[in-house]
């Protein structure tokens, strides 16, 4: 049997379910099984969906987001791409069975790895008009002949011109999903792979003016309905590939997003928070203006914590004997690490109410936890606030966002469809985990499970 996976980045299980008008997702959810998909911690796209095609968790890949820390210097985080993975992905365990696989927009997938079919790059390619951005290279040529230049992504995709994003984000998609039909009926394929960054672009783009809850929301905006279009838009587009499914006889279909998405209702400045609890500390003047952590003179001899800014909070301790500088002595470390763990989640709101922030220690929610990792792992107020790097505000809560405008966070729960000729699951599942989706694949399609993946088969526990 054959292996259909549909990504949709960000889809947010509440719209999926709950929006009428999407027939073919209906449709799906008729004659399958469907559910919410806790996603992993950090419920971000990268590493999120390489943790569902590998079944591990990210501190077993080593991937902490898309930047990780690379060593434990104080010189930042580096970007992650496709070389940071070094765990055997799914289409690699067909491949090496001699069974072909077409992986399309899965990140991180630049410079895009050899594998036993065809790979294209994900929105990590910074070109593709100079960048070879697919495996093998003269994929590159048929692709263009196809649709002219391909666009991975939306390039300044936070940005205040909401017409022009909407525009890009729905010509991106055109063209992806093009290519998507091209290759599935035009080229041999075992498994099939393909994710859709276009929605969680909307989301960030569009959740303020969609989302009646949103602190910017005003009724009757002029964009109030981008975000339900696009839904409708992908409906469609799921429509034509099961047209084009069922040329090819038995297929396990999986409909499928990384993570959630939920309204954003501000965010915390962190660093700001350790300066004003000195432990982070400043060998200058707190700025006057909004000043990158990067760029600031940080006295690392007397610095015991700093974080970086994002979706969620990566804490770093200066420890002795592990940093260059390191001043909280390796035997406090645990002790140290409760105080902080206790700090953070007694954090209020802007108000005064309990932020209600998710901590975590790597080694406690991670089977294996490789390469340099965060001290601890925060989702500020349950990821309705971001993590604000910079300092200079002037203030600890923040409506803005200091990267770019951004309307959501992302959610811990996710989506899926499932839908295969062979399987007894149907209806609403509960408890489904994105780790469990791969083994629930292979074993519908009749492989063995490798015994590296982490999640279980969901034929196998009903």
């Amino acid at each position: 049997m054959k292996i259909c996976v549909l990504g949709l980045d960000c889809a947010a299980p509440e719209i999926a379910f709950g929006d009428e008008r999407l027939k073919n997702f209906r449709r799906l959810m008729q004659g399958g099984a469907w559910g919410r998909l806790e996603s992993v911690i950090p419920p971000i796209t990268v590493p999120a969906w390489m943790c569902l095609s590998t079944s591990q968790d990210p501190g077993s890949l080593g991937i902490y987001g898309f930047r990780n820390r690379v060593n434990h210097t104080y010189t930042g985080l580096g970007i992650t791409d496709s070389t940071a993975v070094d765990q055997t992905a799914v289409w690699d365990y067909l491949g090496q069975q001699g069974k072909q696989s077409i992986v399309v927009g899965v990140p991180p997938g630049f410079p895009p790895p050899a594998i036993q079919g065809i790979r294209v790059g994900c929105f990590l390619t910074p070109d593709t008009a100079t960048d070879e951005y697919t495996y093998p290279p003269q994929i590159k040529q048929e692709i263009e002949t196809l649709v002219g230049e391909y666009p991975p992504d939306v390039p300044g995709f936070r940005t205040d011109n909401k017409a022009w994003l909407r525009d890009q984000i729905f010509e991106m998609s055109r063209k992806q999903w093009k290519v998507v039909r091209h290759f599935l009926e035009n080229k041999d394929w075992d498994y099939f792979h393909f994710v859709d960054i276009g929605l969680d672009r909307v989301h960030h783009g569009f959740w303020d003016s969609w989302d009646k809850q949103h602190i910017h929301y005003r009724a009757g905006n002029p964009y109030e309905n981008v975000i339900p279009e696009y839904y409708r838009w992908l409906d469609q587009q799921i429509g034509d590939v099961l047209d084009v499914l069922d040329k090819h006889g038995d297929t396990a279909l999986l409909v499928v997003s990384d993570h959630g998405a939920q309204r954003l209702d501000g965010g915390f400045a962190v660093n700001e928070w350790l300066i004003r609890e000195r432990l982070l500390v400043l060998n200058q003047e707190m700025p006057a203006e909004v000043t990158p952590f990067a760029k600031l003179k940080i006295n690392w001899a007397k610095t015991k914590v700093w974080s970086e800014g994002g979706y969620y909070a990566r804490i770093f301790f200066n420890v002795e004997d592990r940093e260059p500088r390191g001043v909280i002595p390796a035997a406090d470390y645990e002790s140290f690490r409760d105080e902080m763990k206790a700090k953070l989640q007694a954090l209020p709101d802007d108000k005064g109410k309990p932020l209600s922030s998710l901590v975590f220690k790597p080694e406690e929610i991670y089977r294996h936890v490789r390469n340099v990792a965060p001290d601890l792992i925060v989702h500020f107020g349950g990821l309705y606030w971001r993590s604000i790097g910079s300092v200079g505000h002037g203030r600890l809560h923040l409506e803005e966002n200091d990267t770019g405008p951004d309307a959501c966070n992302h959610a811990q729960y996710g989506m899926f469809i499932l839908s295969a000729p062979n399987s007894p699951l149907k209806g609403k599942v509960q408890g489904a985990r994105l780790l469990d989706m791969m083994p629930t694949l292979l074993d519908l399609a009749g492989y063995s499970i490798p015994e590296t993946m982490q999640g279980r088969s969901l034929v196998k526990t009903r």
